[in-house]
């Protein structure tokens, strides 16, 4: 591989991992430029998660305080994206490259999509959210109010009086309130399905995840991103530890140089570039992803 190809992607790699800190979607950045240089598709894949896995590094410690404070609720989440990101990585490897060549612009494509229409797919998803909350808050205050009505009964025999049922149901509103949102069954169902994209492709899934962590925690993008980050690094780690295993035992291919630029520069992106690209314009980072994406999109294409 040419000098010049390496400083390119030694380059996007920190430009990718500062935005992975930030937003997501930094594969965008380097993917394409490893199809530009002619690597089959399955290859770049590999040789791009593997290298952008630093980036999450990175940016985990620079958000431990954080992931630190929910620790306690993220063990049936963080074990289902771990199997689901193994699963998806694994069908990577069992996809004949005559198939990727038609997947994979596919799929930047809806990465791009997702790139460009985030705060639309963000805001439907957590207003579809909201909705559910809103229905189920009110079948919860009729049935509080019909039991308040007739006064239930008992084992003992004797009506519980209105202001005990009030009590038993403000009781319920607060263990509910009391339960993580990190421990919901759609979250976790949601998130499980999303790893498998994840583990298959990689690019996008940042965003992907910041909109499932915000729609079903009810909670603000900045305060998900920590948590984002995490599920980023095991998804990103379980993908690249499968493919490890294929390269030892199977001979699967895998590009170390160009894992090893991407890998210096998005290590270093993402711990130390997350505050630079917090700062730069949003429509600067979504310009720079979407024209190299349409550029390797083309290059794939013709």
């Amino acid at each position: 591989m040419e000098p010049v190809s390496l400083i390119v992607l030694l380059v996007m790699g920190t430009l990718a991992g500062a935005i992975n800190a930030a937003v997501g979607s930094g594969s965008l950045l380097t993917l394409p430029v490893l199809l530009a240089l002619g690597i089959p598709p399955g290859v770049a894949v590999r040789t791009n998660t593997i290298g952008i896995l630093f980036s999450t590094f990175g940016s985990v410690y620079g958000y431990r305080r954080e992931i630190a404070e929910e620790k306690g609720n993220l063990g049936p989440l963080m074990a289902v994206t771990a199997v689901c990101a193994t699963g998806g990585a694994l069908l990577l490897l069992i996809s004949p490259t005559g198939a990727l060549d038609v997947i994979v612009p596919l799929l930047i494509v809806f990465a791009l999509g997702m790139v460009v229409f985030q705060k639309r797919i963000t805001a439907a998803l957590r207003s579809s959210q909201e909705r559910r909350a809103a229905r189920r808050a009110a079948g919860s205050t009729a049935t509080a109010a019909a039991e308040r009505g007739r006064g239930p009964v008992t084992a003992a025999g004797p009506a519980l009086e209105g202001g005990a049922a009030t009590e038993a149901g403000t009781d319920a509103i607060v263990g509910a309130a009391s339960r993580s949102p990190y421990r919901s069954p759609g979250l976790i169902g949601t998130m499980g399905a999303a790893s498998v994209y994840g583990g298959y492709f990689t690019a996008a899934q940042g965003i992907l995840y910041l909109g499932v962590l915000g729609a079903f925690t009810g909670r603000s993008m900045r305060s998900v991103n920590s948590i984002k980050n995490l599920l980023s690094l095991i998804v990103n780690l379980a993908a690249a530890t499968v493919y490890l295993i294929a390269h030892f035992v199977l001979g699967v291919e895998i590009v170390w140089l160009a894992t090893a630029a991407i890998a210096v520069g998005a290590l270093l992106g993402g711990y130390f570039g997350a505050h630079l690209a917090k700062r730069m314009p949003e429509w600067l980072l979504r310009g720079i992803i979407v024209a190299v994406a349409l550029f390797a999109l083309v290059r794939q294409i013709l």
